[in-house]
């Protein structure tokens, strides 16, 4: 789908019914609708962007990490970029309950929030060196992310007030998180080779995987509720079903190091191989 160097990180469903993901490595961001060719649109190409989502306005908003700026590109491809502070290193984004687009700086130990027109506000963290990392929206009007080295799972609210919940397991270097149908948030521990999930509450559980060296990066939710993951270091994708049975799934081309993860418009699950393609997971009842 796209040459090996151009690296397919993090992918989304659009408002316009297509794919869009990151090419960190290139520079770009690509769209894909199901079944057809993939097109690309250009950006900075030393920008290095990572998480892309869904905005309030219709358009998708990304993290460009190495050029510390939030993007925002149209479904028909035009592009604005607005600056952070240097040095920040913003990684994960969403939109969170206010209208506004929420953002992790991982070098800066800060959660923004940029409005639709590019204002952008900053709240320090009560922590340093934390590496606040993905980003989701609850349901109960706060916003939750992981903090990958200092062990936590954190909440702010819209009034930037924010709260840490660390994790059982020492080390475990949670990334990827997202909110579940049944008012929880799921993360997974790249460390420790586990699939967390945390209640509005603070209420942590833990599912370790079969392997645990697989290092799980991202984490989407199907249409059925049921939360899959990428294992990075194991060429593999996931499922955990209610009982907290774990099925996982071996792609077929090696080290393909997928990395996002995302329910697609055809209601299979797709995630980016950093080492050039798109890869459609069909669900058990799927004949495509």
């Amino acid at each position: 789908m796209t040459d090996r160097a151009s690296g397919p990180y993090a992918i989304t469903t659009g408002p316009d019914g297509a794919l869009w993901y990151t090419l960190v490595h290139a520079g770009r961001i690509g769209r894909l609708v199901p079944g057809g060719e993939p097109t690309s649109h250009r950006i900075d190409p030393a920008c290095g962007p990572t998480i892309i989502t869904s905005g309030p306005d219709g358009a998708l908003w990304f993290t460009a990490y190495r050029t510390h700026r939030i993007g925002r590109i149209t479904t028909d491809g035009v592009v604005d970029e607005f600056p952070l502070p240097s040095g920040c290193g913003p990684f994960g984004i969403a939109a969170g309950p206010d209208g506004a687009l929420w953002f992790t700086e991982t070098a800066a130990n800060r959660i923004g929030r940029i409005t639709t027109d590019g204002r952008v506000t900053e709240f320090p963290l009560p922590v340093t060196g934390a590496f606040p990392s993905a980003i989701a929206a609850g349901d109960d009007d706060g916003l939750w992310f992981t903090l990958n080295q200092t062990n936590a799972v954190g909440r702010i609210g819209t009034d930037g007030a924010v709260t840490l919940h660390p994790l059982p397991t020492e080390a475990a270097a949670p990334v990827g998180i997202t909110a579940g149908r049944d008012g929880v948030l799921w993360f997974v521990e790249i460390a420790a080779g586990q699939i967390g999930r945390i209640t509005t509450d603070g209420r942590i559980t833990e599912f370790p995987l079969p392997d645990r060296a697989a290092r799980p990066h991202a984490v989407a939710i199907d249409g059925n509720g049921t939360p899959w993951f990428t294992e990075w270091g194991a060429n593999r994708v996931g499922s955990l079903a209610p009982d907290g049975t774990v099925a996982v799934h071996d792609l077929p081309t090696p080290g393909s190091e997928p990395h996002g993860i995302a329910l697609g418009p055809d209601g299979a699950m797709w995630t980016a191989l950093e080492t050039g393609a798109l890869a459609r997971v069909a669900p058990a009842a799927d004949d495509g």
